[in-house]
């Protein structure tokens, strides 16, 4: 198993599980298998940064890697 750091911004904070901090996940996790599991549709997923980069939804997660999850912003 590995553990990872999530952080859910605006409105998908309610997902953020409460061990968000130390999150367990098995190795060779996708983002895609991620978001599923925390149970955001995906069409509410507009940025996920991993270590402070942008990546693909097919990014294969790491030990100690540090997730933020972004949904899509209106504005006006």
């Amino acid at each position: 198993m590995i553990k990872i750091n999530i952080n859910l911004f605006a409105t998908l904070s309610p997902y953020l599980p409460e061990n968000s901090e130390a999150y367990t996940m098995e190795p060779d996790t996708r983002l895609d298998t991620l978001i599923t599991r925390l149970g955001i549709p995906q069409e509410q997923v507009k940025l996920v940064f991993v270590n402070g980069k942008r990546q693909e939804l097919s990014y294969v997660l790491d030990e100690g890697d540090r997730v933020g999850v972004f949904p899509p912003v209106g504005g006006g």
